[in-house]
């Protein structure tokens, strides 16, 4: 039988140690991948939907061998099993053989869809942390990279997948990022159109200020159903970024809602809010809008806020690395990295 003083004594120190473990189990070391050179691969592999068009995948191989890579398809590139390019093990085990493969410097998404996050439990972590690499995607993509980023403290990038349109914005930015190493400052093109003021890819202001963090996001979808797992990042102090596609916006206010639930809105530094593609309501009569419902959760936070960013599902994207810090300037509407991203 315990003593009741020993008992006591315990009893009241429980909630400062149990406190403390979760403290010390959220400081995971950061660690950077090496940068991509001309003539180094890139792993492609589909790890939520499947490889449908080799016509596309062979315009993802040359448009890489444009930018001066080679590439290499995972073992189990073109499985298909519904709706997924294969089982959740063969899925998986493409991705830990990239990290595993001397020959394979950077890894890279060929599609989104779903599936990810039904892999994260096989994913080899030990050996990411062995061997760290450039690990690419958005949309899907976005439950892998934030998994790594937390289990692994490694800086994965929130940009192209194989299957984008490799124009000159998105490559350039890729190889800024990648291969140059530049600690960038992320801003939207000009719009050089005949109009008197600016109307496309606007910066709209919700709370104007600057503030520094880890930059910690991606879909909003994915991400809202990553809550609540050991898959996600710690929030304290975090730029939050967010982008979306084809949901109306009572789902984003739904999945808003739940983030201000969970607490991380409550606990980050700054929100920058990207592109939200086709969400506008099928039925506009009584709904609130996309800047209705941003404004509500937003503005009280009384933080540096602001929409509009090329982060998302659009053709001209930023490749923003996850876990890295950075500074948002909500006023003009820029991301600043404080540091490089790949060493």
């Amino acid at each position: 039988m315990i003593p009741r003083r020993i008992w006591l004594k315990s009893a009241l120190l429980a909630p400062f140690a149990t406190r403390l473990s979760v403290q010390q189990s959220s400081l995971v070391p950061v660690s950077k991948p090496p940068r991509l050179k001309p003539g180094d691969t890139i792993g492609l592999f589909c790890p939520a939907a499947p490889a449908y068009s080799r016509e596309t995948v062979q315009i993802t191989i040359e448009s890489l061998r444009a930018l001066g890579f080679k590439t290499k398809l995972s073992a189990h590139f073109y499985d298909r099993y519904g709706y997924l390019a294969g089982s959740d093990a063969d899925r998986a085990a493409d991705l830990n053989a990239f990290f595993a493969d001397p020959s394979v410097h950077a890894v890279m998404a060929m599609h989104g869809g779903w599936g990810c996050a039904r892999i994260l439990p096989l994913i080899n972590y030990d050996q990411i942390r062995r061997t760290p690499k450039i690990i690419l995607g958005y949309s899907d993509i976005t439950a892998l990279l934030l998994a790594i980023t937390a289990k692994t403290g490694l800086v994965t990038m929130h940009g192209p997948v194989g299957a984008v349109t490799w124009n000159r914005f998105t490559s350039d930015w890729l190889k800024r990022v990648l291969v140059d190493g530049e600690a960038v400052q992320f801003r939207n093109p000009a719009d050089e159109s005949a109009t008197l003021a600016p109307t496309r890819d606007r910066i709209t202001t919700i709370r104007p200020g600057i503030a520094r963090g880890r930059l910690i996001g991606g879909n909003l979808t994915v991400l809202s159903h990553l809550i609540g797992t050991p898959y996600v990042p710690d929030w304290k102090g975090a730029i939050l970024f967010l982008e979306d596609v084809q949901e109306a916006p009572y789902r984003i206010d739904r999945m808003m809602a739940q983030l201000k639930l969970a607490g991380i809105l409550d606990q980050v530094a700054g929100v920058v809010f990207g592109k939200c593609t086709k969400c506008d309501s099928e039925n506009s009569y009584g709904s609130l809008t996309l800047e209705d419902i941003l404004t509500t959760y937003l503005e009280p936070l009384n933080v540096p806020a602001f929409t509009g960013s090329m982060i998302g599902h659009i053709t001209d994207k930023f490749t923003l690395p996850v876990g890295l810090n950075a500074e948002i300037d909500a006023t003009n509407g820029t991301i600043q990295l404080l540091e490089p991203a790949v060493r």
